[in-house]
């Protein structure tokens, strides 16, 4: 026994745990063995007293009345004695008072020690298991980097991430991909999983939005510090995405920040994403401005919000010139679908009969301009 308590602080050292918990774990291996090699039927407890460096097992009994039907259930009454009884043991004892009788696992030889070493290895392993879940559980959504092990027959990638072992799913996996062992790659937690067969299992994603949300903040120093927050993102992986940001500073531009000098700092997470293409707006509350602007690059005439009856945004009706509809729509439709997962709203498109010319502005407008400066020559 001396020889296992010795042991508590090196496998909290070993395994990063609290010794504290440790000695949770060691105290329930106790009880477990004891059940297994006396009676699983009887109630025990253990107590460690680190000074003596002991381990007590006792086996407590609760006192009960005598006509409590606990003590005719076999399955359960081991744990219970009636008042009557106990009083022989001791005329003094009360109704839910506990007696305790220690044992020593000792006694039990070699089945003892080999039930109790399972029963440690399978507790400390459960309490390494809880540790990473809670550690892993906690970085849902932030970036994690890793070294790819293998792949296996369904294109899985199965990479290390420090302690553990995590895995990027062929559908979380960017189109055109590929990885081979040895590689390192960076993705974001997705959810993370305990499973009683299988142990911890860490799924992870370079597809999700919190992935770009991820590597923007790693290239742009204003988004990382808060002086820029990226308020809403949607993306169709490997293809295109859409973020809107607000600058919490008066003297940072948000979309000037995070595409940096000569667009430095938005190709570099678009490297990282496979050439996707990211387009940068500024974020509103009003609405009707915001859909104009996630719209880009086409240019839009006027926005109507319809809303449900509790006054709540449903749908946007953008009006906008006819030559500007395939710039809105995008190709195969990429455009108006991201407008709408950035904006939360279904997005009907309706033409009006004004044309724009290569440089974005309505003949009519064009019209009064030339009127004008007819007027002043």
């Amino acid at each position: 026994m001396e020889k296992i308590l010795d042991i508590v602080d090196a496998i909290a050292h070993e395994k990063g745990l609290q010794p504290d918990k440790v000695i949770e774990a060691l105290k329930t291996a106790f009880v477990q063995t004891a059940k297994r090699v006396i009676d699983r039927r009887f109630a025990f407890e253990a107590t460690i007293d680190k000074a003596k460096k002991s381990v007590d097992i006792v086996q407590t009994i609760t006192v009960v009345a005598d006509d409590d039907e606990r003590l005719l259930d076999e399955e359960v009454a081991p744990a219970y004695i009636s008042l009557t009884d106990a009083k022989e043991y001791d005329d003094q004892v009360e109704l839910d008072d506990q007696l305790q009788i220690p044992h020593d696992l000792e006694e039990y030889g070699r089945t003892a020690a080999s039930n109790l070493h399972r029963e440690i290895e399978y507790h400390v392993q459960r309490l390494v298991e809880d540790e990473l879940f809670n550690k892993y559980n906690s970085k849902i959504g932030t970036l994690v980097n890793g070294r790819v092990t293998s792949v296996d027959s369904q294109n899985a990638t199965y990479i290390e991430v420090d302690e553990v072992r995590a895995v990027l799913p062929m559908k979380s996996r960017i189109k055109g991909e590929i990885f081979k062992k040895g590689d390192h790659l960076k993705a974001v937690v997705r959810r993370v999983i305990m499973d009683k067969e299988n142990g911890i299992q860490i799924e992870l994603s370079r597809t999700s939005p919190k992935f770009l949300e991820e590597l923007l903040a790693l290239e742009v120093p204003e988004i990382a510090d808060g002086a820029v927050i990226i308020e809403k993102s949607a993306r169709i992986p490997g293809e295109r995405a859409k973020i809107a940001l607000i600058s919490t500073h008066p003297q940072v531009d948000a979309v000037g920040a995070t595409v940096g000098v000569k667009g430095v700092r938005i190709n570099a997470v678009s490297r990282e994403l496979i050439g996707e293409n990211i387009d940068c707006v500024e974020y509103t509350t009003i609405p009707e401005l915001f859909i104009s602007r996630v719209m880009s690059p086409a240019i839009i005439s006027h926005v109507e919000i319809i809303r449900d009856e509790d006054g709540e945004p449903e749908k946007a009706i953008v009006t906008l010139p006819a030559d500007q509809k395939s710039k809105a729509i995008g190709k195969s439709g990429i455009n108006i679908r991201l407008a709408s997962m950035l904006t939360g709203l279904n997005i009907e498109l309706v033409e009006n009969d004004e044309v724009t010319d290569e440089q974005g502005e309505t003949q009519e407008s064009k019209d009064g301009v030339d009127a004008l400066e007819a007027l002043f020559n």
